[in-house]
């Protein structure tokens, strides 16, 4: 590797604010490939020697590297090591919610609640959340129509306390809009989009057959201080919906 192509760019950390180190080396890397400093092409220095220099741990680094290769920034290469993306491909994109996006569509949501409360966090939403399994968190569930159509049926977590939450507020509004009215800052979000067949009871509140093939899509969305501030896992009509991504070569 040619080392005078190899970029250790300035980063300071601040060991007392509440915002977690790697989300603050992420920020500082994706703002220097915004302004020029670290230019399409170029290669950053390895973990160990970006560590080293920052006086953080491997682990730290890498999982802020990991942030950057999720958000399209960056990308691992075999042989050339780690490589920023052209940075004038990259478009920004709006952190919305199914609400959301009816509303803009002009369509007319519709909630029907079926759950709000709080539960102890099992091993899978307590990883997801960052808290500790048997952590109390608040759990909702939702069967979201469009007119009299049931279109998804939606399944969040949240950390206790984040926003105060009623059955009647749910009804009237998004939960995004909710969070956002409480001053939760979403940022970022990982998503994962499958299918599988409907159980019995997503089939009957879903006006489908046992069995008939649903879109899945699970995510894990930040605030703006890199905390997971709320966990979904939903499950939608396929005939009724669809998902279209925005795909950059790398």
């Amino acid at each position: 590797m040619d080392r005078a192509a190899v970029h250790r760019p300035a980063v300071r950390v601040d060991r007392t604010s509440p915002v977690p180190l790697y989300f603050q080396v992420a920020q500082q890397l994706e703002a220097a490939i915004h302004d020029g400093r670290l230019p399409s092409g170029s290669r950053l220095a390895n973990e160990i020697q970006l560590a080293d220099r920052y006086g953080l741990s491997r682990p730290t680094i890498r999982q802020a590297i990991q942030h950057l290769v999720d958000k399209g920034l960056l990308v691992r290469k075999r042989g050339v090591g780690t490589q920023v993306v052209q940075a004038q491909v990259r478009r920004s994109v709006e952190l919305t919610s199914l609400y959301d996006d009816l509303l803009a569509a002009g369509r007319s949501p519709a909630t029907r609640v079926l759950e709000l409360g709080t539960l102890p966090a099992d091993e899978a939403v307590a990883r997801e959340l960052d808290v500790a399994p048997g952590t109390e968190v608040v759990r909702l569930r939702r069967l979201r129509l469009t007119g009299e159509e049931p279109l998804a049926l939606l399944t969040n977590y949240l950390p206790a306390g984040l926003v105060a939450l009623t059955a009647d507020g749910l009804a009237a509004h998004g939960l995004y809009e909710m969070l956002r009215a409480a001053g939760v800052n979403l940022r970022i979000a990982h998503q994962t989009i499958g299918a599988r067949g409907a159980t019995a009871a997503e089939a009957r509140l879903l006006a489908e057959r046992r069995g008939v093939p649903l879109l899945t899509m699970t995510r894990i969305a930040y605030d703006d201080k890199g905390r997971p501030a709320e966990y979904g896992s939903h499950v939608y009509r396929a005939g009724r919906y669809s998902f279209t991504l925005t795909l950059v070569e790398r």
